[in-house]
């Protein structure tokens, strides 16, 4: 358990913390989720809609420290694709 005020208030914000990126966490993923569902229904025009309101949210995800840049272009880079693949 934290014993000084310091780790005290440490402990304090990293529930903070964890809290909000949880919940960012979350819309990212449902952001990603739509996505996938316009996809697998074979919709283009509601696929590429969903992935321009997502692409945003997964940008914010990178400057909040949610995720590493590489892995929010690479999310992005393989749904972009499967976007242009519906026939």
């Amino acid at each position: 358990m934290a014993n000084t005020p310091q780790s005290k208030k440490r402990a304090r914000q990293n529930e903070r913390r964890n809290e909000i990126n949880k919940a960012r966490r979350s819309r990212i993923r449902t952001f990603l989720r739509r996505v996938e569902e316009a996809i697998e229904s074979g919709d283009k025009d509601a696929a590429s809609s969903a992935l321009v309101s997502a692409q945003p949210e997964l940008m914010r995800g990178v400057t909040k420290g949610i995720y590493h840049k590489n892995t929010a272009a690479r999310k992005m880079s393989r749904l972009t694709a499967r976007v242009k693949s519906i026939a």
